[in-house]
């Protein structure tokens, strides 16, 4: 270990550049500090307090480029909390040696990070060390996950989407794999018994990633209410357990799973109202619930404090309803006390349409551009210095992602749309 690590101070400093990480930079800042404990070449990191990405890469892009949802799960499986493992295990479709670093913290989900060491011994105290940081900030983001501010609520919506896209993907996949499938039941190579038995393994490695994909996104986006509720219990007990005031926490009316970030909203607004209540020096009792009514969730805090003129939910709570399409319910009767209701919609009740040409990549765009140039394939490959045959699978791709059967109809789609004329590239 190198000896600054004994100095408490180099390891405060350490922690303190961890927790200031703003989220994007926080897997290659943690990765920079990991590597002078742990050098290594990449690392994977899956998250449950994370719906929208919870799966981030960084390092040696042919290990990262590679690396999938389902790997990472088995890896989970595989993992102890607290502890920093050296296993065996795939990664980026290759078996290799893995540090294995997991948290579960006593709020949220937990996150494992899979890291690929390089060649050399790993001292047992560097890898402890390891395992106590990792865990400490894997506690501070799964708080910070449980109070998302409202820009991180509204970009939520937006993944709602994405969805669409990782549908589509899914069902690629899909295609993929029946086509192999029958492909080996044509094989005239293949004996009788080892078409049967090899597209049977087919079958099964196929169906095991996707009840994978299946299950990981169920946990990972949703909640039941009854548990989401619990952890607010849970959040509150030492508050309810020392005030004077009266506190029924009633228990959900309604079984539905709760989105996940509409869980973190929900337990952030119920905390603020429960609190601003109890801040009202008159209050003697006060009752917070949630029912599930349909597409909605109605948080409901009602207290008897005489004194409504303050009752007004603060504006931080304000903009995390709004950012999710919620808003505020209020009957406050001065003498009798006020009662406040949060609808909080449960998800996008029509996800935004994409646009045709959102299904393209950059240099299919490329592609599209000089196609509604009136530009030949041999032109356009001239003008992006690509062959003229990889310039023709362009264009078969373009016409099957935009659901046309022409160059023509292709270019129309594109024609009131804002793409850059295709330019002479130079090497």
């Amino acid at each position: 270990m190198d000896a600054s690590w004994s100095d408490p101070r180099h390891v405060l400093d350490v922690v303190d550049r961890l927790l200031s990480a703003p989220r994007p930079q926080f897997l290659g800042r943690f990765s920079t500090e990991l590597g002078r404990l742990v050098p290594h070449r990449a690392a994977a990191m899956q998250t449950g307090d994370c719906p929208r990405s919870p799966l981030k890469v960084i390092g040696d892009e042919t290990i990262t480029g590679a690396v999938t949802s389902v790997e990472l799960q088995r890896l989970v499986d595989r993992s102890e909390p607290g502890k920093a493992l050296i296993i065996e295990g795939d990664l980026g479709g290759v078996e290799r040696r893995i540090v294995l670093l997991a948290s579960t913290p006593a709020i949220g989900k937990g996150a494992v990070l899979a890291v690929v060491p390089e060649d050399g011994e790993l001292p047992a105290a560097d890898l402890e060390l390891a395992a106590q940081l990792w865990h400490i900030v894997s506690t501070d983001a799964a708080q910070r996950a449980t109070d998302p501010g409202p820009d991180v609520l509204a970009s939520s919506l937006a993944a709602a989407s994405a969805r669409a896209q990782v549908i589509t993907d899914l069902g690629q996949t899909q295609a993929a794999t029946l086509a192999t499938f029958l492909a080996v039941l044509r094989s005239g190579r293949l004996s009788d018994t080892a078409a049967r038995r090899t597209a049977t393994d087919l079958a099964a490695d196929a169906l095991l990633a996707l009840k994978g994909v299946v299950d990981r996104d169920q946990v990972l986006s949703a909640e039941p209410a009854d548990v989401a509720f619990a952890v607010l219990k849970t959040q509150l007990a030492d508050l309810v357990r020392h005030t004077e005031v009266d506190v029924d926490l009633a228990d959900p009316i309604g079984d539905a799973s709760l989105p996940q970030d509409i869980a973190h909203t929900a337990r952030t607004l119920t905390r603020g109202l429960v609190l601003a209540a109890l801040d009202r020096p008159t209050t003697t009792r006060l009752r917070a619930s949630w029912r599930l009514d349909g597409t909605v969730l109605r948080i409901t805090v009602r207290d008897d404090c005489p004194e409504v003129a303050d009752a007004i939910p603060a504006c931080r709570l304000t903009d995390r309803l709004t950012a999710l399409g919620g808003h505020w319910e209020v009957d406050a009767v001065p003498g009798w006390g006020t009662t406040i209701t949060a609808v909080l919609p449960l998800g996008v009740a029509e996800p935004p349409e994409l646009r045709p040409l959102d299904r393209l990549n950059p240099r299919e765009l490329e592609v599209l551009s000089g196609i509604s140039q009136g530009l030949r394939n041999r032109q356009i490959a001239g003008q992006l210095q690509l062959s003229e045959h990889t310039v023709k699978f362009h264009v078969r791709n373009i016409l099957d992602k935009l659901n046309v059967t022409s160059r023509g109809e292709a270019a129309a789609l594109a024609r009131d749309l804002p793409l850059e004329p295709v330019a002479h590239r130079t090497a």
